[in-house]
């Protein structure tokens, strides 16, 4: 069983009691995380009621990874606009929502995800917590959006942050998803601006992920950092910028 597996089957206990119906629901998503309707039904079936809804994490949530992301927010901070950040496949994370709620720096979050049940569970959650940011300029939003198409929604250069928690995993790892996967990326360095990062949060070997980014990112830098080990598995940080180039 892969590392991604066990998370969701760990994490899945936590939601629901654990059944037949539950372990074919579990087993239908393993198999087809690609697919718009898997995660309609994954969402569906988690989250019967928004009054009992609860954010669902891959991997780990944004105390973890905090470090990664706020110094890239303060380095990415304009005069006179905000900080653009796109949480890639939010699904039902905190991630966006903490990043919204903990820049000092102005940012417009804006959380992208294929399903719309995803989308609407975020969008009431949001509503009824009333969240807050720490700056007042700050905007969060939640969008359906599948992530091969960003150019119907982004311009060229347009993005100074792309945040992916394990959305390029799961298409790594899906039956028809590899070629996605590369489209994808595509998509994020048409978006991103020339001083923009993609970050990639990952449980994938960097002996792997390294060899596929610099095959697929051409004239763009990759790096990798440890973020730590959970339930004992070790996860990864990889950033992606384009390359600066060089001065005559």
């Amino acid at each position: 069983m892969s590392p991604l597996s066990k998370c969701l089957r760990s994490s899945w206990r936590v939601h629901v009691c654990f059944s037949r119906r539950h372990s074919s629901l579990i087993t239908d998503l393993m198999e087809n995380m690609d697919k718009r309707s898997a995660w309609d039904r994954f969402y569906t079936e988690s989250s019967s009621t928004t009054s009992s809804f609860k954010n669902f994490e891959w991997f780990f949530g944004f105390d973890s990874v905090r470090d990664f992301l706020m110094p890239l927010l303060r380095s990415s901070s304009h005069p006179d606009s905000p900080v653009q950040v796109l949480d890639m496949g939010c699904g039902t994370s905190a991630l966006g929502p903490s990043i919204y709620r903990h820049s000092p720096v102005s940012v417009h979050v804006t959380c992208a995800d294929i399903s719309p049940v995803a989308v609407q569970l975020m969008q009431e959650k949001t509503r009824l917590e009333a969240v807050r940011p720490s700056n007042p300029s700050s905007r969060l939003q939640f969008v359906e959006l599948d992530c091969t198409q960003l150019d119907r929604r982004y311009s060229p250069n347009s993005l100074d942050l792309i945040v992916d928690k394990g959305t390029t995993d799961a298409l790594l790892r899906s039956k028809e998803g590899k070629g996605k996967a590369v489209l994808v990326l595509q998509q994020c360095f048409r978006a991103l601006q020339g001083s923009g990062s993609l970050l990639q949060f990952s449980d994938e070997d960097p002996d792997a992920r390294l060899l596929w980014l610099e095959s697929a990112a051409l004239h763009h830098d990759v790096g990798v950092q440890e973020v730590g080990q959970l339930r004992g598995v070790c996860y990864f940080c990889y950033q992606v910028t384009p390359r600066t180039p060089a001065k005559c």
